[in-house]
């Protein structure tokens, strides 16, 4: 409690602070109100500073009157006052806050400071921000049985000028953030139609710095809330939501690395915050049968962009958390794909008008213009959709579903199990399902469009996992590996973001499939294109090793058919001809190791790791290993380090064995991504991290003792 509180003590200490007779002392006023706000002793709100004083000194100090509506608001706010007359009192304060804040989302403002925005800062200064608080939930605070009644044009005017004072003054947010109590109240307003958009609109600027996020379970009567909802209140709510559900950016990219990640996940054993809020539908209620019906109706019937906008990405994350099973159920049975498909000419994929649109300060090309902002979280959508799950034959149509089993007869293979249990109903319709649609978009997109990147993510995710034939072949049909050969080398794109994901689109179009690797050979006809191409890939290998991955692995298969289609295309493809030199093969995984350490490994470059163990491992296959520890070896000397390369490799395999084998979903990527067992990848490892000196696919074995460090703790620099 605030000293001012207890009769005697809070005067004699005004006395003391501020000189004779309780009168404060002009010069550190404002120090003592900041520092009683922080302390909760001494002064903390401007009601305790006499009425004469803030007019005397209200002038000079440039206050507009503010403390001294504070002080009119803090007596008309009391237990049984009547409230009419603190709407009135707001209604003095609001203009100058609001034209503050005007300022500040329409100008370019890196940061607030008190002298930018003194309405502001004296408002929240003089106890405004708490005051506030306080008048919102003191009908749920009172023990009296005819609770106090607050407007709802007070209630508006309360939430407008706590947002206000949020968005200009450092530090009001986050102290809110910290009222837990009050955060869980601000979501019973949303209850009401009338205040919810400003309810919603603080809430959401609250979660955003909250560092312990709120559970959903907490929310009263949450399942109820949601039904309530109209579809522009839905997709409001969904901001907040994925506010919920999405995990904290740890803001830093050392704390990205997998070394890290590690760590943290031995520490917190249990789910995350946004780990049990994905599960609260079923706990809380949310899932049953009333909200069911209407949260994918109200979806389906949104046609406003900025709506759209949010529920796409709260897809997103749950398609992606441990929930994904039911998402994608709910997904299929409320046909969102099909509906997707059909908004795609219409909405999604419009092209650009005059009346789009844009952010202030923005243009229509811009990446935070709205337009982009829906394509590209639709393009997310679509990846997380596909990503290894065997709905991602919902995107396609009937017909295209019975050309995908027309490839497979004609090649005399097995149809893939998915395609058979797709259910019909439940797919697009119309000439062209989505991916289709996006194929023609992708393939008229403009060299310098920031959708590239994207577009590819999303045709790469329904490549992944088990490789299909006719999957491949689909995607081959519709000219897709020229499309990509087009931008790497005719277009000799730049981008990095780009390039890598048509490297590893790439890598999952050929994979295994020799009708792809000859009409790689058709498209790049000269050496002066596939020196290009070597150019592009060898410009990054982090970028580029997931397509020389599925060059090798294509290769090794190849070379153990006896089909004479097979044979030509080995024989002609420059492409197969150069990795078949074992040179460039040890050129390559050289390369691989030593671009890459353990403390900076992340989930983007961990697969340079995975790449090198399959050279090594199909080495091995044929008995060839110590052939290429050798060559390694030798390449270290040539290069006047001994053992730089060899030592490093051996921390590297150490922290695999640490990070794949207690995780069994990344294992079943790697087996199914390579079509090597896992046991394969273990013994491989195990092999060359024998001690064993005396062994000739033992790392050791090539590092001469004065040269050995194979014993580095993972933290040491």
């Amino acid at each position: 409690m605030a000293a001012a509180a207890v009769p005697g003590a809070g005067r004699e200490r005004r006395a003391a602070a501020w000189g004779w007779g309780g009168r404060p002392c002009s010069g550190n006023i404002l120090d003592q109100l900041r520092q009683g706000q922080v302390t909760g002793q001494g002064l903390a709100r401007g009601a305790q500073i006499t009425e004469a004083f803030l007019k005397e000194r209200d002038k000079q100090a440039k206050w507009n009157g503010i403390p001294l509506l504070l002080q009119k608001l803090y007596v008309n706010s009391q237990p049984n006052s009547d409230f009419s007359k603190c709407q009135s009192i707001l209604k003095e304060i609001s203009p100058l806050l609001s034209m503050e804040a005007m300022v500040f989302v329409t100008e370019d403002r890196k940061f607030s400071q008190e002298s930018t925005f003194p309405n502001t800062y004296t408002f929240d200064l003089f106890g405004g921000v708490d005051l506030l608080v306080e008048i919102l939930m003191r009908p749920t605070l009172t023990t009296q049985k005819k609770k106090q009644k607050i407007s709802d044009d007070l209630t508006k005017d309360c939430l407008s000028i706590l947002y206000n004072t949020c968005i200009c003054t450092d530090g009001v947010t986050k102290r809110l953030a910290e009222r837990n109590d009050f955060v869980l109240f601000l979501f019973t307003l949303m209850t009401n139609r009338k205040t919810f958009l400003q309810t919603a609109t603080l809430i959401e600027d609250i979660l955003g710095v909250k560092k312990e996020m709120i559970r959903l379970e907490d929310i009263p009567n949450l399942a109820t809330l949601v039904s309530s909802f109209d579809q522009q209140q839905l997709a409001n709510f969904c901001r907040i939501l994925a506010v919920t559900i999405s995990e904290l950016d740890t803001g830093s990219d050392d704390k990205h690395t997998l070394l890290a990640k590690n760590a943290q996940q031995k520490k917190n054993l249990g789910p995350t915050r946004a780990e049990i809020n994905q599960e609260s539908s079923d706990e809380s209620g949310v899932a049953n049968t009333s909200s069911r019906t209407q949260l994918p109706q109200s979806m389906k019937i949104m046609h406003e962009i900025m709506y759209k906008l949010e529920v796409l990405y709260v897809l997103c994350v749950l398609l992606m958390g441990r929930q994904r099973n039911q998402v994608h159920k709910m997904i299929a049975e409320f046909k969102l794909i099909p509906g997707l498909n059909n908004l795609f000419d219409k909405l999604i994929w419009r092209k650009h008008s005059t009346s789009t649109l844009v952010l202030h300060g923005h243009n229509q090309n811009c990446d935070c213009s709205p337009d982009i902002t829906l394509k590209i979280q639709f393009l997310r959508l679509l990846q997380s959709f596909s990503d290894h799950h065997e709905n991602k034959y919902l995107l396609l149509n009937s017909q295209e579903l019975n050309e995908l089993s027309a490839i497979s007869l004609k090649a005399n293979i097995p149809e893939v199990d998915a395609v058979v249990n797709t259910d019909r109903s439940l797919v697009c319709d119309g000439k062209r399902g989505l991916l289709t649609r996006l194929l023609q978009v992708m393939k008229k997109e403009p060299t310098e469009s920031s959708f590239r990147f994207w577009q590819a993510r999303a045709v790469e995710s329904f490549l992944r996992g088990a490789t299909s034939y006719a999957d491949q072949m689909f995607l081959l049909k519709r000219g897709l590996l020229e499309h990509i050969l087009y931008c790497i080398v005719d277009s000799e794109c730049k981008s990095r973001d780009v390039l890598q994901s048509y490297f590893d689109l790439l890598g999952e179009l050929m994979k295994f499939n020799i009708d792809a690797f000859k009409r790689f050979n058709k498209y790049i006809n000269t050496d002066e294109k596939f020196q290009v191409f070597l150019s592009q890939i060898n410009s990054s290998l982090v970028d580029s090793n997931m397509l020389v991955r599925c060059i090798t692995l294509s290769l090794d298969r190849f070379e153990n058919q006896s089909d004479m289609k097979v044979v030509h295309v080995l024989s002609e493809c420059r492409l197969l001809s150069y990795m078949y030199q074992m040179s460039n093969r040890t050129t390559f995984l050289f390369r691989l190791i030593n671009i890459i350490h353990v403390q900076t490994l992340t989930q983007e470059n961990v697969s340079c790791l995975n790449t090198s163990l399959v050279i090594l491992m199909l080495a091995r296959r044929k008995d060839k290993l110590p052939g290429y520890l050798n060559a390694l070896q030798k390449m270290e000397y040539d290069e006047k380090y001994p053992g730089f390369i060899l030592n490093n490799f051996h921390s590297l395999l150490r922290f695999w064995q640490q990070h794949y084998l207690h995780k069994d979903k990344d294992s079943t990527c790697l087996e199914n991504s390579s079509c090597i067992s896992f046991t394969y990848w273990k013994e491989t490892v195990s092999i060359l991290l024998s001690p064993d000196r005396t062994s000739p696919c033992a790392l050791v074995s090539y590092i001469e003792e004065p040269y050995m460090d194979i014993d580095r703790s993972f933290t040491e620099e």
